[in-house]
């Protein structure tokens, strides 16, 4: 297969969003996104409308821009002097590359799964309700109910309501990854962003992992990068397909998977190249 560049992808495969977006509602817009890394052009005029309460799946291959791209949704670059960021992303329909925006309540709707677990090095308990006490929730008993209620959330409380007091190294990697997701939810986030969020785990924890997605998506806009065709197709609400730094298709999961628009897209979910 000849592969495209992105300049002729940009012509050629525009993404078209307008029957898409008119029937949703979004709680993350981005409009001409564009991010540079020194002079090299990463995202390129991204355009795209995340729809509230359900699951979107970032695919594409490798070096596409995907973390990229979801890295700008709670503004992890900033502390990168070697990159710039043009256009506009409105989450709750607030610009967060504003000037002046104020950046700590927008990464408080935000929770983030990484690649791997990474767990505080404090004990279970104190994972969970870490959050809370920075934004100033006090009361051992208010902070145990909180714990009690995410980890109950996320299925692990029969599993360590025993050991609360423990270190939480000491649980198992899918244990590890759970728990930091109740740790993320415990501060009443809008939004969760997953990076490979399972990539790491054994069969049965990412299965577990995508079950608390499905479980938790009419509360939450849940927006997720993944590689694995297979686990998109299995829980993604949408579709968002890059490839070279662009926007190649976005819509639901039936119609990308089963009706591509492009014949691009088409070639990357049968196969044609990953």
């Amino acid at each position: 297969m000849e592969l495209m560049t992105a300049p002729l992808i940009a012509e050629q495969l525009k993404p078209n969003f307008s029957s898409l977006s008119d029937c949703l509602k979004p709680h993350i817009e981005v409009e001409n996104l564009n991010l540079y890394i020194q002079n090299n052009h990463i995202l390129k005029n991204i355009n795209m409308a995340i729809p509230d309460k359900s699951i979107t799946c970032i695919i594409g291959p490798s070096g596409c821009g995907k973390t990229t791209l979801l890295r700008t949704f709670n503004r992890l670059h900033d502390d990168s002097v070697d990159v710039k960021i043009t256009g506009k992303l409105f989450v709750d329909c607030e610009d967060i590359y504003a000037k002046g925006t104020e950046v700590t309540h927008i990464r408080k709707k935000m929770g983030l799964l990484a690649q791997r677990p990474c767990s505080l090095p404090m004990s279970i308990i104190d994972n969970v309700v870490y959050g809370p006490r920075l934004h100033g929730v006090r009361g051992k008993r208010k902070l145990y109910a909180i714990a009690r209620h995410q980890l109950n959330a996320v299925g692990l409380w029969d599993e360590v309501k025993d050991r609360l007091k423990s270190p939480a190294s000491k649980l198992s990697i899918g244990q590890q990854q759970r728990l930091c997701l109740a740790r993320g939810l415990a501060v009443e986030p809008e939004i969760i962003l997953g990076d490979e969020a399972t990539s790491a785990l054994d069969p049965i924890s990412s299965k577990t992992i995508e079950e608390l997605f499905l479980s938790i998506k009419d509360k939450y806009t849940i927006v997720l990068v993944t590689h694995t065709l297979r686990q998109a197709k299995r829980i993604a609400d949408y579709i968002a397909f890059m490839y070279l730094g662009e926007l190649i298709e976005f819509g639901t999961a039936d119609q990308v998977f089963n009706h591509p628009k492009h014949k691009l897209t088409k070639e990357y979910i049968s196969g044609g190249f990953s």
